[in-house]
């Protein structure tokens, strides 16, 4: 059964319907990207997934369990974080700060040692730099601080929107290794949008292709990077 589905959703900006009808899944320890153009829906779909946009109509279930009603606070709790496309981070404060604000709804003291653990584990950086404010962190550093602070909240599903955007391609090199090492030492399952295709098919166990709110294609990472559609159409060949 999967970790986190979503049936026929639809999410609208007013009149306009940025996400149609879009069915995909996550299974329990997968990494599952979503690639497409800018403004094909990828980030809307993330944004409803968390509960900072309302379907419109549609189904997301979690475990099993219905969740559409529910708040952003309320799936935290439940296992869902997210890394927000362009960071987020309180600039004015510390490292440190910025990744405790991502444990607030953990209680469990011992939890939060754990995931502090990880965190400085995959991202040594991010313990060298924990007393530095974090605006003073180079964009690199921000991305891992912000990867960092989603996973201070002990999620079963960590989704990332846009985590190589305007990053050194040598940082994006480490963190696309932290994401693999986060995958197979943890099993926390990955939901990955990125415009990077190629970086997000060769991370992704599967992958769907929106175009227009709609998803055109779906299929195992290797599948789509072969696809004659998709290499064209997002990876330039």
């Amino acid at each position: 059964m999967p970790v986190l589905e979503a049936k026929e959703i639809v999410v609208r900006y007013g009149p306009l319907e940025a996400v149609r009808h879009a069915s995909f899944s996550i299974g329990d320890g997968e990494i599952v990207a979503l690639i497409g153009s800018n403004g094909a829906g990828k980030s809307t779909t993330l944004k409803s997934l968390m509960g900072l946009m309302r379907l419109t109509s549609g189904e997301l279930t979690l475990d099993g369990q219905r969740i559409s009603g529910s708040g952003a606070a309320q799936r935290v709790r439940m296992g869902i974080a997210l890394s927000p496309e362009g960071r987020r981070l309180f600039p004015r404060m510390t490292v440190w700060e910025n990744l405790q604000i991502g444990a607030h709804t953990v209680g469990d003291g011992a939890r939060k040692r754990n995931a502090q653990d990880l965190v400085c584990s995959l991202f040594p950086i991010v313990a060298q730099r924990q007393h530095q404010q974090a605006g003073s962190l180079s964009g690199g550093e921000q991305q891992m601080v912000a990867i960092g602070r989603a996973l201070m909240a002990c999620p079963k599903i960590l989704m990332l929107d846009e985590p190589s955007l305007g990053i050194a391609p040598k940082i994006v090199s480490e963190i696309r290794a932290a994401i693999e090492r986060l995958n197979r030492e943890t099993g926390i399952s990955v939901l990955l949008v990125e415009q990077n295709a190629a970086l997000a098919l060769r991370l992704a166990r599967r992958a769907y292709v929106f175009e227009q709110g709609e998803i055109i294609r779906s299929g195992a990472g290797q599948e789509l990077l072969n696809d004659p559609f998709v290499r064209k159409a997002y990876l330039g060949v």
